[in-house]
């Protein structure tokens, strides 16, 4: 389905090539600010995409990825042709982040999203000792490992995966709870969640076996228990070309070499 629209804006990361393809396009197809735009055109790599997606959440935004950065898997291809076509044409992707809320040592409270995942690590050479508790009832007592992530099926194919994590499909109502380097128990390799579940990581030893809680680029040390749940009131709006669906990228990550 064609969607209208009637303003662009061009956003770019730091690079040179990517501040050099935003001068292009502005001179091709026009400019306003982001707050005027009805789409918003992001120039850089998956990082700027992540911190594009933040700085827009529930404005309404839609945003339009092109790959001016290195692996670019939350992009679109770059090309300055028939872009206006291109957007028009695109499959919109709406969804919601998952918020965490950390109870930490020196007393204090702190929210974050996190569009991929929500990630606990070892702060010192102590492996970290965690309870995993879903939905109010303890599923491990005792988790000895480096780490344990909350991963959204947007952020499955990232750090998930490369600790070994499930690959979600895009419209699976899924997410991934993925340990990294677990110790005890050896042989327990995550869990699949419905997306709907609350997920509490409470820090067992906390003085001896100090820990971290990250959300995308958000950390916060010393975390005593650290909450997660998908945030149902807050919505990124994210634009892909039919050929080139986040479905379809997802679907290609589980047979690629």
């Amino acid at each position: 389905m064609s969607r209208s629209f009637r303003s662009l804006s061009f956003i770019a990361s730091n690079t040179d090539d990517a501040q050099a393809s935003r001068d292009e396009l502005i001179r091709l197809y026009g400019h306003v600010a982001p707050t005027e735009a009805d789409v918003i055109v992001a120039l850089g790599g998956d990082g700027f995409m992540l911190q594009t997606l933040h700085d827009t959440m529930n404005s309404g935004k839609m945003i339009y990825g092109m790959n001016r950065g290195s692996v670019g898997f939350l992009m679109n291809d770059f090309s300055t042709e028939r872009l206006d076509e291109r957007i028009a044409q695109a499959v919109e992707n709406d969804f919601h982040p998952l918020q965490m809320t950390t109870s930490n040592a020196d007393g204090s409270i702190s929210y974050a999203l996190a569009i991929n995942e929500v990630s606990l690590f070892r702060q010192s050479y102590q492996a970290a000792k965690l309870r995993v508790v879903i939905d109010g009832q303890v599923r491990l007592e005792e988790l000895i490992c480096d780490g344990l992530m909350v991963a959204t099926p947007v952020g499955s194919t990232a750090y998930n995966l490369s600790a070994h994590g499930p690959i979600l499909p895009l419209e699976a109502p899924l997410l991934a709870l993925t340990p990294v380097s677990a110790f005890r128990p050896r042989r327990w390799r995550g869990a699949l969640l419905p997306n709907r579940a609350k997920v509490v990581l409470e820090v067992l030893e906390p003085e001896k076996r100090p820990v971290n809680a990250v959300a995308d680029h958000s950390e916060v040390k010393s975390v005593l228990r650290v909450e997660i749940g998908q945030s149902e009131d807050t919505t990124a709006h994210i634009l892909s070309d039919p050929d080139r669906s986040w479905s379809d990228r997802i679907l290609a990550e589980q047979f690629a070499n």
